[in-house]
């Protein structure tokens, strides 16, 4: 399944949303660098559990990290564990 999922950038912190059946899942973001992020926070609320939100939301994240040229450092223990599950996305992750 494919989501909206939009970006929200500001010049410290931003956030990847996506609004399913009324409710709103984030991957939060922070700063470190003109071309280096720390996702430090994925929310899902429990009634998207299971329809991959969450993975979604990563994969906007990589793919925005590509676009823009931008190392991602996975703090956020969900976003850890699809790096680690996806390999070909390694050039994202440091």
């Amino acid at each position: 399944m494919t989501y909206d999922i939009r970006k929200e950038d500001g010049e410290t912190k931003g956030r990847f949303t996506v609004t399913v059946d009324g409710h709103e899942a984030e991957l939060t973001y922070s700063r470190m660098s003109p071309h280096r992020i720390i996702a430090d926070h994925t929310g899902v609320p429990d009634a998207l559990g299971g329809k991959g939100v969450g993975k979604a939301l990563v994969e906007a994240l990589v793919a925005d990290a590509r676009a823009t040229g931008t190392t991602v450092v996975a703090l956020c223990p969900f976003v850890k564990a699809q790096a680690k599950r996806h390999p070909e996305w390694a050039d994202v992750f440091v």
